[in-house]
């Protein structure tokens, strides 16, 4: 049974989206669950800065990869297909059709896509990031660049877990491959993505990032700190939660940490949509189509079990 993906930028509506088929795929008798597939709502309390879906809205429709991990684990992408891919081939073998939600295009390309990762050792990555915590992005930018002038080349100097992780795979393997093969489903799929222009995307994140502190964030964070948030390599580096945290920190005033959150959201959407671009098999459609969840549906229920 093909997996229906919905990609797109962040705060294009993909969730309700997915919800919205899946009541009218289930109302017309066919079974559907939803796959989460942004790595940051796989983590317990991280609900108001996340945008995770309440129990309300998911209209009781099952959502899988939602709520399994504590913030101090670790979410690796291979973890997270694994948890995934394990996710969709439970609801197939049900009968069930497998909406997943994309986060990150990363982790919807390892989901979907033909895709190997190279080793890890967990005291190789401490060892690095203790280095990146000693030197900062930059002077440990330059030590890969003497070890592997290839991948330094693909890797921002500022991008200081990418720089630990082709250290430690050059470390492992002695190379690091930093760019992506040409996708090839591994899982037979149809995508479609949510385009919205630039302006409206940019008012959505402002709006979204507004109604997260009216929400509590704030105290949300504060709140995750305690149970040990600072000590997750990936959850604390999340979208907000890392602005919430050096306003905590005395670093940032709490202006300023909303207008650092709301910035680093409106970049992090416009590299979301280069890296979806870059994929000829997505479908894209307005994200403002008041039917466009009827027409999907429909679709499905028309074309019998298979979608694309």
């Amino acid at each position: 049974m093909t997996v229906l993906a919905l990609v797109g930028p962040t705060a294009s509506g993909k969730s309700s989206l997915a919800v919205a088929i899946a009541v009218r795929l289930i109302t017309a008798g066919r079974a559907c669950e939803i796959v989460n597939g942004d790595s940051m709502l796989v983590y317990r309390g991280m609900d108001v800065g996340t945008a995770k879906p309440t129990v309300a809205e998911r209209a009781g429709v099952p959502h899988h990869m939602i709520d399994v991990l504590d913030v101090r684990e670790t979410a690796s992408v291979a973890w997270f297909r694994d948890g995934a891919r394990t996710a969709i081939a439970d609801c197939q073998a049900r009968g069930a059709r497998p909406i997943l939600v994309g986060g990150s295009a990363l982790y919807t390309h390892a989901i979907l896509d033909q895709m190997d990762f190279p080793p890890t050792d967990a005291a190789v990555r401490a060892r690095w990031e203790r280095e990146l915590q000693r030197v900062g992005p930059q002077a440990l930018h330059g030590v890969l660049a003497e070890r592997n002038r290839a991948a330094a080349a693909a890797i921002l100097p500022g991008n200081g877990r990418r720089i630990v992780r082709a250290l430690e795979v050059t470390e492992l393997t002695g190379d690091f491959n930093a760019t992506l093969p040409d996708p090839e489903y591994a899982i037979p799929a149809r995508q479609i993505g949510l385009t919205v222009p630039v302006a409206e995307l940019d008012r959505r994140i402002a709006d979204r990032v507004d109604a997260m502190w009216r929400a509590g964030f704030v105290d949300e964070v504060r709140t995750l700190a305690t149970a040990g948030l600072r000590d997750g390599l990936t959850a604390a580096r999340a979208l907000g939660y890392r602005q919430v945290l050096a306003y905590l920190d005395g670093e940032l005033s709490e202006a300023d940490a909303k207008q650092a959150t709301i910035v680093a959201t409106r970049r992090f959407a416009r590299k979301q949509a280069a890296w979806w671009r870059r994929d000829h098999r997505i479908e894209w459609l307005p994200f403002d189509d008041p039917d466009l969840a009827e027409k999907i549906a429909a679709e499905i229920l028309g074309r019998g079990v298979d979608v694309g």
